[in-house]
Protein backbone atom coordinates (compact mmCIF):
# COMPACT_ATOMS: atom_id res chain seq x y z
CA UNK A 1 0.00 0.00 0.00
CA UNK A 2 1.41 3.36 -1.01
CA UNK A 3 1.69 5.81 1.85
CA UNK A 4 -0.88 8.64 1.49
CA UNK A 5 0.58 12.00 0.55
CA UNK A 6 0.74 14.95 2.86
CA UNK A 7 -1.63 17.86 2.08
CA UNK A 8 1.20 20.06 0.82
CA UNK A 9 2.51 17.51 -1.73
CA UNK A 10 1.64 19.10 -5.10
CA UNK A 11 0.97 16.84 -8.09
CA UNK A 12 3.60 17.23 -10.77
CA UNK A 13 1.83 15.42 -13.59
CA UNK A 14 4.91 13.39 -14.45
CA UNK A 15 5.02 9.62 -14.64
CA UNK A 16 7.97 8.03 -12.85
CA UNK A 17 9.00 4.71 -14.38
CA UNK A 18 9.47 1.82 -12.00
CA UNK A 19 12.97 1.06 -13.34
CA UNK A 20 12.95 -2.54 -12.18
CA UNK A 21 14.41 -3.60 -15.52
CA UNK A 22 17.32 -1.21 -14.95
CA UNK A 23 17.79 -2.66 -11.49
CA UNK A 24 17.87 -6.21 -12.87
CA UNK A 25 20.45 -5.29 -15.52
CA UNK A 26 22.66 -3.64 -12.91
CA UNK A 27 22.33 -6.69 -10.67
CA UNK A 28 23.53 -8.94 -13.50
CA UNK A 29 26.56 -6.68 -13.94
CA UNK A 30 27.25 -6.66 -10.18
CA UNK A 31 27.18 -10.47 -9.98
CA UNK A 32 29.38 -10.85 -13.08
CA UNK A 33 31.98 -8.41 -11.71
CA UNK A 34 32.09 -10.32 -8.43
CA UNK A 35 32.48 -13.69 -10.19
CA UNK A 36 35.23 -12.29 -12.45
CA UNK A 37 37.05 -11.01 -9.36
CA UNK A 38 36.72 -14.42 -7.73
CA UNK A 39 38.13 -16.13 -10.82
CA UNK A 40 40.97 -13.59 -11.05
CA UNK A 41 42.06 -14.33 -7.49
CA UNK A 42 42.28 -18.04 -8.28
CA UNK A 43 44.22 -17.46 -11.49
CA UNK A 44 46.69 -15.13 -9.81
CA UNK A 45 47.25 -17.34 -6.80
CA UNK A 46 46.98 -20.89 -8.15
CA UNK A 47 47.09 -20.45 -11.92
CA UNK A 48 43.54 -21.83 -12.31
CA UNK A 49 39.96 -20.69 -11.87
CA UNK A 50 38.65 -21.80 -8.45
CA UNK A 51 36.63 -25.02 -8.84
CA UNK A 52 33.71 -23.52 -6.93
CA UNK A 53 33.55 -20.30 -8.98
CA UNK A 54 30.30 -21.39 -10.65
CA UNK A 55 28.77 -22.28 -7.31
CA UNK A 56 29.84 -18.92 -5.89
CA UNK A 57 28.32 -17.07 -8.85
CA UNK A 58 25.12 -19.10 -8.66
CA UNK A 59 24.77 -18.45 -4.94
CA UNK A 60 25.36 -14.73 -5.21
CA UNK A 61 23.10 -14.53 -8.27
CA UNK A 62 20.31 -16.38 -6.47
CA UNK A 63 20.50 -14.02 -3.50
CA UNK A 64 20.40 -11.02 -5.83
CA UNK A 65 17.46 -12.45 -7.80
CA UNK A 66 15.35 -13.19 -4.72
CA UNK A 67 16.04 -9.72 -3.32
CA UNK A 68 15.13 -8.19 -6.69
CA UNK A 69 11.84 -10.09 -6.81
CA UNK A 70 10.96 -8.88 -3.32
CA UNK A 71 11.60 -5.27 -4.38
CA UNK A 72 9.70 -5.74 -7.65
CA UNK A 73 6.70 -7.15 -5.79
CA UNK A 74 6.55 -4.86 -2.72
CA UNK A 75 8.53 -1.71 -3.58
CA UNK A 76 8.17 -1.28 -7.36
CA UNK A 77 9.05 2.44 -7.35
CA UNK A 78 12.19 2.09 -5.22
CA UNK A 79 15.48 3.60 -6.33
CA UNK A 80 17.02 1.15 -8.86
CA UNK A 81 20.60 1.81 -7.72
CA UNK A 82 20.40 0.85 -4.04
CA UNK A 83 20.13 -2.94 -4.38
CA UNK A 84 22.79 -3.37 -7.14
CA UNK A 85 25.31 -1.26 -5.18
CA UNK A 86 24.75 -3.38 -2.07
CA UNK A 87 25.14 -6.63 -4.05
CA UNK A 88 28.33 -5.41 -5.73
CA UNK A 89 29.93 -4.24 -2.47
CA UNK A 90 28.96 -7.47 -0.72
CA UNK A 91 30.27 -9.54 -3.64
CA UNK A 92 33.59 -7.67 -3.73
CA UNK A 93 33.90 -8.08 0.02
CA UNK A 94 33.53 -11.85 -0.35
CA UNK A 95 36.19 -11.82 -3.08
CA UNK A 96 38.67 -9.91 -0.92
CA UNK A 97 38.04 -12.14 2.10
CA UNK A 98 38.48 -15.27 -0.05
CA UNK A 99 41.71 -13.81 -1.43
CA UNK A 100 43.03 -13.32 2.13
CA UNK A 101 41.84 -16.80 3.13
CA UNK A 102 44.32 -18.23 0.63
CA UNK A 103 47.13 -16.69 2.71
CA UNK A 104 45.66 -17.87 6.02
CA UNK A 105 44.48 -21.48 5.52
CA UNK A 106 44.17 -21.87 9.30
CA UNK A 107 41.64 -19.02 9.49
CA UNK A 108 38.96 -19.25 6.81
CA UNK A 109 36.37 -16.48 6.84
CA UNK A 110 34.78 -16.42 3.35
CA UNK A 111 32.34 -19.29 3.98
CA UNK A 112 30.99 -17.85 7.27
CA UNK A 113 30.77 -14.41 5.62
CA UNK A 114 28.65 -15.90 2.83
CA UNK A 115 26.34 -17.43 5.44
CA UNK A 116 25.99 -14.05 7.18
CA UNK A 117 25.38 -12.39 3.80
CA UNK A 118 22.59 -14.88 3.14
CA UNK A 119 21.06 -14.04 6.51
CA UNK A 120 21.38 -10.34 5.71
CA UNK A 121 19.57 -10.74 2.39
CA UNK A 122 16.88 -12.81 4.14
CA UNK A 123 16.29 -10.00 6.64
CA UNK A 124 16.34 -7.51 3.76
CA UNK A 125 13.52 -9.45 2.13
CA UNK A 126 11.58 -9.65 5.41
CA UNK A 127 11.79 -5.88 5.90
CA UNK A 128 10.77 -5.12 2.30
CA UNK A 129 7.84 -7.56 2.40
CA UNK A 130 6.46 -6.81 5.86
CA UNK A 131 7.14 -3.09 6.30
CA UNK A 132 4.55 -1.54 4.01
CA UNK A 133 4.91 2.04 5.28
CA UNK A 134 8.08 3.44 6.86
CA UNK A 135 5.97 5.68 9.12
CA UNK A 136 4.86 2.60 11.05
CA UNK A 137 8.25 2.69 12.77
CA UNK A 138 7.48 6.11 14.24
CA UNK A 139 5.11 4.51 16.72
CA UNK A 140 7.91 2.32 18.10
CA UNK A 141 10.32 5.10 19.04
CA UNK A 142 10.62 4.33 22.75
CA UNK A 143 10.56 0.58 22.18
CA UNK A 144 13.47 1.09 19.78
CA UNK A 145 15.56 3.11 22.21
CA UNK A 146 14.91 0.66 25.06
CA UNK A 147 15.99 -2.25 22.85
CA UNK A 148 19.06 -0.30 21.68
CA UNK A 149 20.22 0.41 25.24
CA UNK A 150 19.66 -3.22 26.25
CA UNK A 151 21.72 -4.43 23.28
CA UNK A 152 24.56 -2.04 24.13
CA UNK A 153 24.63 -3.00 27.82
CA UNK A 154 24.60 -6.75 27.19
CA UNK A 155 28.29 -7.14 26.09
CA UNK A 156 29.46 -5.75 29.47
CA UNK A 157 28.71 -9.19 30.93
CA UNK A 158 30.91 -11.00 28.40
CA UNK A 159 34.75 -11.19 28.19
CA UNK A 160 36.63 -8.46 26.32
CA UNK A 161 38.00 -9.18 22.84
CA UNK A 162 41.09 -7.24 21.70
CA UNK A 163 40.60 -4.77 24.54
CA UNK A 164 36.91 -4.01 23.86
CA UNK A 165 33.70 -5.44 25.31
CA UNK A 166 31.56 -5.28 22.19
CA UNK A 167 31.03 -8.97 21.44
CA UNK A 168 28.60 -11.58 22.67
CA UNK A 169 29.91 -15.11 22.29
CA UNK A 170 27.62 -18.10 22.81
CA UNK A 171 29.24 -21.36 21.83
CA UNK A 172 30.70 -20.90 18.36
CA UNK A 173 28.42 -17.96 17.55
CA UNK A 174 29.47 -14.36 18.10
CA UNK A 175 27.91 -11.03 17.14
CA UNK A 176 28.05 -7.32 17.99
CA UNK A 177 24.77 -6.01 19.46
CA UNK A 178 25.91 -2.42 18.86
CA UNK A 179 25.55 -2.95 15.12
CA UNK A 180 21.81 -3.46 15.52
CA UNK A 181 21.55 -0.68 18.12
CA UNK A 182 22.61 1.96 15.58
CA UNK A 183 19.50 1.30 13.45
CA UNK A 184 17.23 1.39 16.49
CA UNK A 185 18.77 4.66 17.67
CA UNK A 186 18.31 6.16 14.19
CA UNK A 187 14.60 5.27 14.39
CA UNK A 188 14.31 6.86 17.85
CA UNK A 189 16.20 10.03 16.90
CA UNK A 190 14.09 10.41 13.75
CA UNK A 191 10.79 9.93 15.60
CA UNK A 192 11.65 12.24 18.50
CA UNK A 193 13.13 15.00 16.36
CA UNK A 194 10.22 14.84 13.90
CA UNK A 195 7.74 15.28 16.75
CA UNK A 196 9.68 18.15 18.36
CA UNK A 197 11.42 19.84 15.43
CA UNK A 198 9.48 23.10 15.72
CA UNK A 199 10.17 23.40 19.45
CA UNK A 200 13.85 22.64 18.84
CA UNK A 201 14.15 25.23 16.08
CA UNK A 202 11.94 28.10 17.29
CA UNK A 203 11.77 28.01 21.09
CA UNK A 204 14.29 28.59 23.84
CA UNK A 205 16.99 31.17 24.36
CA UNK A 206 19.04 32.63 21.53
CA UNK A 207 22.81 33.03 21.76
CA UNK A 208 24.25 34.77 18.70
CA UNK A 209 23.18 32.68 15.69
CA UNK A 210 22.11 29.62 17.69
CA UNK A 211 18.86 29.12 19.57
CA UNK A 212 19.10 26.70 22.50
CA UNK A 213 15.83 24.81 23.07
CA UNK A 214 14.39 24.39 26.52
CA UNK A 215 15.73 21.47 28.54
CA UNK A 216 12.25 19.95 28.59
CA UNK A 217 12.47 19.44 24.84
CA UNK A 218 16.17 18.78 24.37
CA UNK A 219 16.75 16.92 27.65
CA UNK A 220 15.32 13.46 26.84
CA UNK A 221 17.23 13.00 23.60
CA UNK A 222 20.47 14.34 25.09
CA UNK A 223 20.06 11.99 28.05
CA UNK A 224 19.60 9.00 25.74
CA UNK A 225 22.64 10.01 23.70
CA UNK A 226 24.85 10.54 26.78
CA UNK A 227 23.78 7.18 28.22
CA UNK A 228 24.48 5.43 24.91
CA UNK A 229 27.93 6.95 24.50
CA UNK A 230 28.74 6.39 28.17
CA UNK A 231 28.03 2.67 27.87
CA UNK A 232 30.15 2.44 24.73
CA UNK A 233 33.04 4.25 26.40
CA UNK A 234 32.91 1.76 29.29
CA UNK A 235 33.09 -1.02 26.72
CA UNK A 236 36.01 0.76 24.97
CA UNK A 237 34.02 0.79 21.74
CA UNK A 238 35.19 4.25 20.71
CA UNK A 239 34.39 3.78 17.03
CA UNK A 240 30.69 3.24 17.66
CA UNK A 241 30.73 6.08 20.21
CA UNK A 242 31.98 8.42 17.50
CA UNK A 243 29.38 7.06 15.09
CA UNK A 244 26.50 7.68 17.51
CA UNK A 245 27.74 11.16 18.30
CA UNK A 246 27.99 12.06 14.61
CA UNK A 247 24.56 10.58 13.94
CA UNK A 248 23.03 12.62 16.77
CA UNK A 249 24.58 15.91 15.58
CA UNK A 250 23.68 15.36 11.91
CA UNK A 251 20.06 14.51 12.65
CA UNK A 252 19.75 17.44 15.07
CA UNK A 253 21.07 19.75 12.35
CA UNK A 254 18.68 18.35 9.73
CA UNK A 255 15.71 18.66 12.11
CA UNK A 256 16.42 22.26 13.10
CA UNK A 257 18.33 23.69 10.12
CA UNK A 258 20.73 25.39 12.57
CA UNK A 259 24.35 25.17 11.39
CA UNK A 260 25.52 26.10 14.88
CA UNK A 261 24.86 22.53 16.00
CA UNK A 262 27.55 21.33 13.60
CA UNK A 263 30.08 23.71 15.17
CA UNK A 264 29.10 22.67 18.69
CA UNK A 265 29.33 19.01 17.67
CA UNK A 266 32.84 19.43 16.28
CA UNK A 267 34.00 21.23 19.44
CA UNK A 268 32.50 18.58 21.74
CA UNK A 269 33.87 15.72 19.61
CA UNK A 270 37.36 17.22 19.65
CA UNK A 271 37.24 17.80 23.41
CA UNK A 272 35.95 14.30 24.07
CA UNK A 273 38.53 12.70 21.78
CA UNK A 274 41.34 14.61 23.48
CA UNK A 275 40.12 13.65 26.97
CA UNK A 276 39.60 9.95 26.22
CA UNK A 277 42.80 9.75 24.19
CA UNK A 278 44.74 11.16 27.15
CA UNK A 279 43.37 8.95 29.93
CA UNK A 280 42.42 5.66 28.25
CA UNK A 281 45.56 3.53 27.57
CA UNK A 282 43.99 1.50 24.75
CA UNK A 283 42.93 4.65 22.91
CA UNK A 284 46.13 6.52 23.80
CA UNK A 285 48.24 3.84 22.11
CA UNK A 286 46.21 4.24 18.93
CA UNK A 287 46.68 7.99 19.03
CA UNK A 288 50.44 7.52 19.40
CA UNK A 289 50.48 5.10 16.43
CA UNK A 290 48.56 7.66 14.39
CA UNK A 291 50.93 10.50 15.28
CA UNK A 292 54.01 8.41 14.45
CA UNK A 293 53.16 5.14 12.64
CA UNK A 294 56.85 4.37 11.95
CA UNK A 295 58.08 4.72 15.55
CA UNK A 296 58.18 0.94 16.06
CA UNK A 297 60.39 0.57 12.97
CA UNK A 298 62.91 3.06 14.29
CA UNK A 299 62.86 1.24 17.62
CA UNK A 300 63.79 -2.01 15.86
CA UNK A 301 60.43 -3.68 16.65
CA UNK A 302 59.21 -3.88 13.06
CA UNK A 303 56.22 -2.15 11.44
CA UNK A 304 52.89 -2.04 13.23
CA UNK A 305 49.50 -2.52 11.62
CA UNK A 306 49.08 1.10 10.56
CA UNK A 307 52.58 1.22 9.05
CA UNK A 308 51.93 -1.99 7.10
CA UNK A 309 48.64 -0.51 5.89
CA UNK A 310 50.40 2.59 4.59
CA UNK A 311 53.00 0.38 2.88
CA UNK A 312 50.15 -1.52 1.18
CA UNK A 313 48.60 1.65 -0.21
CA UNK A 314 52.00 2.83 -1.43
CA UNK A 315 52.71 -0.52 -3.12
CA UNK A 316 49.39 -0.40 -4.96
CA UNK A 317 50.15 2.83 -6.78
CA UNK A 318 47.69 3.95 -9.43
CA UNK A 319 46.62 0.62 -10.95
CA UNK A 320 47.40 -1.86 -8.17
CA UNK A 321 49.37 -5.08 -8.11
CA UNK A 322 46.39 -7.16 -9.26
CA UNK A 323 43.93 -9.25 -7.28
CA UNK A 324 45.76 -11.99 -5.41
CA UNK A 325 49.23 -10.50 -5.92
CA UNK A 326 49.57 -8.19 -2.93
CA UNK A 327 51.06 -8.66 0.53
CA UNK A 328 48.53 -6.93 2.77
CA UNK A 329 48.24 -10.13 4.83
CA UNK A 330 51.40 -8.90 6.60
CA UNK A 331 49.17 -6.42 8.45
CA UNK A 332 48.17 -9.19 10.84
CA UNK A 333 45.02 -10.40 12.57
CA UNK A 334 42.81 -7.46 11.50
CA UNK A 335 43.59 -7.70 7.80
CA UNK A 336 40.14 -9.11 6.97
CA UNK A 337 38.24 -6.70 9.18
CA UNK A 338 39.63 -3.29 10.17
CA UNK A 339 42.26 -3.18 7.41
CA UNK A 340 40.56 -4.90 4.48
CA UNK A 341 40.57 -1.55 2.66
CA UNK A 342 44.37 -1.82 2.55
CA UNK A 343 44.04 -4.99 0.46
CA UNK A 344 41.75 -3.15 -1.95
CA UNK A 345 44.20 -0.25 -2.12
CA UNK A 346 47.20 -2.46 -2.80
CA UNK A 347 45.67 -4.87 -5.30
CA UNK A 348 43.19 -2.56 -7.06
CA UNK A 349 45.26 0.61 -6.81
CA UNK A 350 44.08 4.18 -6.48
CA UNK A 351 41.63 3.75 -9.36
CA UNK A 352 39.99 0.71 -7.80
CA UNK A 353 39.87 2.36 -4.40
CA UNK A 354 38.26 5.44 -5.94
CA UNK A 355 35.65 3.23 -7.61
CA UNK A 356 34.80 1.73 -4.21
CA UNK A 357 34.40 5.17 -2.67
CA UNK A 358 32.19 6.21 -5.60
CA UNK A 359 29.93 3.22 -4.89
CA UNK A 360 29.63 4.26 -1.25
CA UNK A 361 29.02 7.88 -2.29
CA UNK A 362 26.22 6.77 -4.62
CA UNK A 363 24.64 4.65 -1.88
CA UNK A 364 24.74 7.52 0.60
CA UNK A 365 23.67 10.12 -1.96
CA UNK A 366 20.65 8.12 -3.09
CA UNK A 367 19.68 7.65 0.55
CA UNK A 368 19.82 11.41 1.11
CA UNK A 369 17.87 11.98 -2.11
CA UNK A 370 15.12 9.61 -0.99
CA UNK A 371 14.80 11.50 2.28
CA UNK A 372 14.70 14.91 0.59
CA UNK A 373 11.94 13.67 -1.71
CA UNK A 374 9.61 12.87 1.17
CA UNK A 375 7.13 15.30 2.72
CA UNK A 376 6.86 13.66 6.13
CA UNK A 377 9.52 14.74 8.62
CA UNK A 378 10.02 11.27 10.10
CA UNK A 379 10.82 9.67 6.76
CA UNK A 380 13.15 12.52 5.83
CA UNK A 381 15.06 12.22 9.11
CA UNK A 382 15.11 8.42 9.03
CA UNK A 383 16.58 8.28 5.52
CA UNK A 384 19.12 10.95 6.42
CA UNK A 385 20.11 9.09 9.57
CA UNK A 386 20.49 5.72 7.85
CA UNK A 387 22.54 7.18 5.00
CA UNK A 388 24.66 9.10 7.53
CA UNK A 389 25.47 5.86 9.37
CA UNK A 390 27.02 4.46 6.20
CA UNK A 391 28.83 7.73 5.41
CA UNK A 392 30.26 8.06 8.92
CA UNK A 393 31.45 4.45 8.97
CA UNK A 394 33.22 4.80 5.64
CA UNK A 395 34.87 8.07 6.71
CA UNK A 396 35.99 6.78 10.10
CA UNK A 397 37.32 3.47 8.77
CA UNK A 398 38.99 4.84 5.64
CA UNK A 399 40.49 7.71 7.63
CA UNK A 400 41.87 5.28 10.20
CA UNK A 401 43.58 2.85 7.82
CA UNK A 402 44.98 5.71 5.73
CA UNK A 403 46.42 7.50 8.73
CA UNK A 404 44.14 10.54 8.55
CA UNK A 405 42.59 9.94 11.99
CA UNK A 406 43.31 7.44 14.80
CA UNK A 407 42.05 3.90 14.30
CA UNK A 408 38.65 3.09 15.79
CA UNK A 409 38.15 -0.63 15.11
CA UNK A 410 34.98 -0.62 12.99
CA UNK A 411 33.98 -2.71 9.96
CA UNK A 412 33.84 -1.30 6.43
CA UNK A 413 30.18 -1.62 5.31
CA UNK A 414 29.62 -4.83 3.28
CA UNK A 415 33.35 -5.17 2.56
CA UNK A 416 34.94 -6.34 5.80
CA UNK A 417 34.62 -9.59 7.71
CA UNK A 418 31.86 -9.27 10.28
CA UNK A 419 28.52 -11.01 10.38
CA UNK A 420 26.68 -8.45 12.49
CA UNK A 421 27.91 -5.64 10.25
CA UNK A 422 26.83 -7.19 6.95
CA UNK A 423 23.40 -8.11 8.36
CA UNK A 424 22.68 -4.62 9.68
CA UNK A 425 23.91 -3.00 6.46
CA UNK A 426 21.44 -5.09 4.48
CA UNK A 427 18.70 -3.93 6.85
CA UNK A 428 19.74 -0.30 6.27
CA UNK A 429 19.47 -0.81 2.50
CA UNK A 430 16.03 -2.40 2.96
CA UNK A 431 14.78 0.62 4.92
CA UNK A 432 16.22 3.02 2.32
CA UNK A 433 14.44 1.06 -0.41
CA UNK A 434 11.16 1.33 1.49
CA UNK A 435 11.64 5.08 1.94
CA UNK A 436 12.60 5.62 -1.72
CA UNK A 437 9.55 3.66 -2.84
CA UNK A 438 7.30 5.96 -0.80
CA UNK A 439 9.09 8.99 -2.24
CA UNK A 440 8.63 7.98 -5.89
CA UNK A 441 5.25 6.21 -5.80
CA UNK A 442 2.27 7.77 -7.66
CA UNK A 443 -0.27 9.71 -5.63
CA UNK A 444 -3.30 7.42 -5.15
CA UNK A 445 -6.05 9.98 -5.61
CA UNK A 446 -4.44 11.44 -8.72
CA UNK A 447 -4.04 8.01 -10.27
CA UNK A 448 -7.81 7.49 -10.15
CA UNK A 449 -8.58 10.54 -12.32
CA UNK A 450 -5.51 10.97 -14.50
CA UNK A 451 -3.99 8.19 -16.63
CA UNK A 452 -0.64 9.96 -16.29
CA UNK A 453 -0.40 9.62 -12.52
CA UNK A 454 1.12 12.58 -10.69
CA UNK A 455 4.01 11.68 -8.43
CA UNK A 456 5.88 13.01 -5.52
CA UNK A 457 8.89 15.09 -6.25
CA UNK A 458 11.72 12.57 -6.05
CA UNK A 459 14.47 10.56 -7.66
CA UNK A 460 14.04 10.29 -11.41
Amino acid sequence: MTAPPSPDAPPLGVRVPKRRGVEFSLLVGAVLLSVLGYAEVGLAHNGAVPPDAVRYGAGLGLLALVAHLAVRFRAPYADPLLLPIAVLLNGLGLVLIYRLDLETPHDRAAAPQLVWSTLGVALFIVVVLLLRDHRTLQGYAYVSVAAALALMILPIFFPAVNGARIWIRIGGLSFQPGEFAKILLAVFFAAYLAANRHALAYTGRRFRQLRFPTWRVLGPIVAIWVLSVGVLVLERDLGTSLLFFGLFVIMLYVATGRTGWIAIGLVLASAGAFLIGSVEPHVHSRVEDWLDPFASIRAGEGPGQLAQSLFSFAAGGMLGTGLGLGHSVLIGFATKSDFILATAGEELGLLGLTALFVLYALLVGRGFQAGLSLRDAFGRLLATGLASIVALQVFVIAGGVMGLIPLTGMAMPFLAQGGSSVVTNWMIVALLIRVSDSARAPLPEAAETDPVAPVREGVR
